[in-house]
């Protein structure tokens, strides 16, 4: 039969079991310092997000393709040098040309500089192609009547423009540009609205034109 210990023999185990725990607490101590030692200081690691799916490239378009929906339907009458002259629907958007077309093309005896093909069409106005060395006839959009030797600051070209008094190529372009922007003019004293042209001057021009 075994002896049982005493007190003072169980005291020594403890002390014993102490002993072995502080040493192995040390060794692990050691460890980690020799670790941190042998690691390059501020060294880190990155996982790198993953890269983003390419995008689809978008579908190319043409330059001459004119966006959106056609517009209003609206209409135009063109007299004078066309090979059809008279009454065609067109879309709100439609530029001179389309008209021109519609009609037939210019005849041969077109003053073809007298139309600015590129320009913006209105509803309801009147087109008059004049021949060549003819004096441009201007017409009243709201009546369709003709009013010889007016011009047509509604419809007029820029070098129909220029045929007035004080107005030249860059006057010429400010009255489109202000008819492009705001559309018809409502009434002629519409015209002192557009950069340049004041009292003094819309005297001069009053007389010679018409919408």
């Amino acid at each position: 039969m075994s002896a049982v210990p005493t007190p003072s023999e169980r005291r020594a185990r403890v002390r014993v079991g102490l002993g072995a725990a502080l040493v192995l607490v040390v060794l692990g101590l050691a460890v980690a310092v020799f670790v941190t030692a042998v690691t390059p200081h501020g060294a880190s690691s990155i996982v790198a997000p993953p890269s983003p799916s390419p995008s689809p490239p978008a579908a190319a378009t043409g330059s001459a393709v004119r966006s959106g929906s056609p517009g209003a339907v609206i209409y135009v009458h063109i007299l004078g040098q066309v090979s059809r002259p008279g009454l065609y629907p067109l879309h709100d958007g439609d530029r001179a040309v389309d008209v021109v077309a519609a009609a037939g093309g210019l005849t041969a005896t077109a003053d073809a500089a007298s139309l600015n093909l590129a320009r913006f069409l209105s509803d309801g106005e009147q087109i008059v192609v004049p021949a060549v060395g003819e004096l441009p006839t201007a017409t009243s959009a709201r009546s369709g009547t003709a009013i010889p030797g007016k011009v047509n600051i509604n419809t007029a070209d820029e070098s129909t423009l220029q045929t007035l008094p004080r107005v030249g190529p860059a006057m010429a372009a400010r009255i489109l540009a202000w008819r492009a922007a705001n559309g018809r003019f409502t009434a002629i004293e519409d015209l002192m609205s557009v950069s340049g042209i004041g009292e003094k001057t819309f005297e001069g021009l009053k007389d010679l034109v018409t919408t």
